[in-house]
């Protein structure tokens, strides 16, 4: 079953459970894909739909910093709630030494020894990562080691 398959019928159980939020929140995550789907053309892969659900992770970290700024109490906790949902249907992260091990893997490989050789072990790391990791953090740790 593709991850787009188990997220509509997670769908179908939420709606025969009554379960509005969870609904929602599902709705949301299917139109995401379906945009992508109608504006690319193309049907998405898992891949491609971790990186919608990424996306939508991104978006809802942002909104609650936001919203906390805002001091708008009931907006965090929908977004929240929201961002639970989403990250249900990521894989599970990587710890701190699965992530420091793929980046000692990728600078070895890449040869990188200086900030310029970044992109080149962001690239690996990314591909290796993908949804199991936050690419700000692994960024931020890359250009910690390559200092």
């Amino acid at each position: 079953m593709t991850l787009k398959e188990r997220i509509t019928e997670d769908m179908k159980s939420a709606m025969r459970a009554g379960e509005k939020d969870r609904l929602a929140t599902i709705r949301l995550i299917l139109s995401g894909i379906k945009q992508r789907e109608v504006d690319e053309r193309i049907v998405l892969d898992d891949s491609q739909v971790l990186s919608v659900l990424e996306k939508m992770v991104k978006q809802r970290k942002e909104s609650i910093a936001q919203f906390e700024s805002g001091n708008r109490a009931d907006l965090v906790a929908k977004e929240n709630a929201e961002l639970v949902v989403v990250q249900g249907y990521l894989p599970a992260q990587m710890s701190e030494a699965e992530l420091d091990a793929l980046i000692a893997e990728a600078m070895a490989t890449t040869g990188a020894t200086t900030i310029k050789d970044m992109g080149k072990v962001m690239g690996i790391v990314k591909t290796k990562a993908a949804g199991r990791a936050d690419m700000a953090s692994v960024g931020a740790r890359i250009k910690q080691k390559l200092s």
